[in-house]
């Protein structure tokens, strides 16, 4: 056996221990990375301390370039939903939507709020709104359902300051207001296409309501707490439109200036953005929530923002590892032509992220781990890293399932069977894996 296939077989069997751990002995995903970037670096002849500096390596990295963004992003999207201003944005864009466009609108609303809020909580404050449209326009629980699931996913996944697309910057090396600007153009066309292709399955007949929808629910969809006077929709967009505005200045300026002048790469930097976005979003915030209730919020996003710190930084020790091993050589001898096109290094990222994904359940995972590896296999190579970033996104887009967090939250929460959630989140966000990664090789080949 040579040693490229050597290598890959070692990275089977750690995502087999990987496997093994977050299914049959149900511990967390990260506590299961750090097992598996233990096996992967030990097996592949790192050495005993040298697998603990890879890990080591990984995690303080993926922490030093990520930990203070993801936790003021966790913040801003927090105060954004507590005063009400997401669910101010959301009806702000269904209400200027037309009958036969409200379910594309609905993805779009879900798509601008999962920019700066995590998947389930978008999908939690669009609910309601979304049985109600499905309702009045008489049409099946899988079309308002879907369009959320569509639009969330793509935005979590696609447009920072969530952690994939965050990292992505960081990873492959380049300027992150590529990925904010690629992401959210990419990310809403593959929302709107997303949306008619699934339509058009569920038009042929794909939902059956006696089998796919939870009977014994009586009112799954629960109550949304918004304060009385909750801030206008613009007033919400504030915070999230002023740390991209800053970070997309800062990629202008590398257009007209040979090197950025200091003060424009400080306020661009995605540090100081998110932190002026966090504070425009307490100000914001200020119309519906004391001060006692804005501390609160703070400290309640910063809760959640420890499992997302812990996830990511895993990720990035298991990265680290896999990397550190060689294995992008062995994946460019094994499955990238010698030519090493463009094509063959897009679908190697993209079916990889569609492995870890299935594997561990976690898009989060999925994507940070893809990318670790293939920043290795793009280097001079003739193709932006943003769209091997977007290629091992959409990959990690695909087939969530019963292993991922957010398949049982939507299931549960929409009143719905386990196959109701296969058709749903599973499907949409399926479709949504392939759309993103047609647009991406197109992309790739005209820019």
């Amino acid at each position: 056996m040579s040693d490229d296939v050597q290598l890959l077989v070692y990275l089977a069997l750690s995502l087999g221990v990987l496997l093994l751990i977050v299914l049959k002995f149900n511990i967390n995903a990260a506590i299961a990375l750090i097992f598996a970037s233990l096996f992967m670096g030990i097996a592949s002849g790192l050495g005993l301390m040298g697998t603990l500096g890879g890990i080591t390596e990984g995690f303080g990295g993926m922490m030093g370039e990520l930990g203070i963004p993801i936790g003021l992003g966790v913040i801003l999207g927090k105060l954004i939903s507590d005063s009400g201003g997401a669910y101010s944005i959301a009806t702000s864009i269904l209400n200027r939507s037309s009958e036969k466009l409200a379910f594309y609108s609905l993805g779009a609303a879900s798509f601008v709020l999962a920019i700066p809020v995590f998947f389930d909580v978008a999908f939690i404050i669009l609910v309601p709104l979304a049985v109600q449209i499905g309702k009045q326009l008489n049409k099946p629980l899988p079309y308002s359902v879907g369009s959320i699931i569509v639009g969330a996913a793509i935005a979590h996944t696609l447009v920072p300051p969530t952690p994939n697309p965050l990292a992505s910057a960081s990873i492959f090396g380049f300027d992150l207001g590529i990925m904010l600007v690629v992401g959210a153009i990419i990310g809403m066309v593959a929302t709107l296409l997303t949306i008619k292709i699934y339509f058009i399955i569920l038009d042929k007949g794909f939902w059956k309501a006696e089998t796919d929808e939870d009977q014994a629910m009586e009112n799954p969809y629960g109550s949304l707490d918004i304060p009385s006077n909750p801030p206008s929709a613009l007033m919400a967009l504030i915070p999230i439109i002023l740390p991209s505005l800053m970070i997309v200045i800062g990629s202008f300026g590398n257009v007209f200036f040979e090197e950025n002048p200091a003060i424009v790469s400080f306020l661009s930097h995605r540090i100081i953005a998110l932190l002026v976005g966090t504070i425009a979003a307490y100000f914001v915030a200020a119309k519906s929530l004391n001060k006692q209730r804005r501390d609160n919020s703070s400290s309640e996003a910063m809760q959640v923002a420890g499992i997302v710190f812990l996830i990511t930084g895993a990720g990035g020790a298991f990265g680290t590892i896999i990397q550190n091993t060689g294995i992008d050589e062995a994946i460019k001898n094994i499955f990238v032509s010698d030519a090493q096109t463009t094509i063959s290094v897009l679908l190697v990222a993209f079916f990889m992220g569609v492995l870890f994904r299935t594997i561990t359940g976690s898009g989060t995972v999925a994507g940070i781990t893809t990318m670790t590896i293939m920043a290795g296999v793009v280097t001079g190579m003739d193709v932006h890293p943003v769209w091997v970033a977007m290629a091992s996104l959409s990959g990690g887009l695909m087939l969530g399932h019963v292993n991922d967090s957010g398949f049982w939250i939507t299931t549960k929460i929409a009143g719905l069977s386990m196959k109701g959630g296969l058709k749903t989140y599973t499907t949409s966000e399926a479709i949504s894996g392939i759309v993103v990664l047609l647009i991406t090789i197109i992309g790739a080949h005209i820019f």
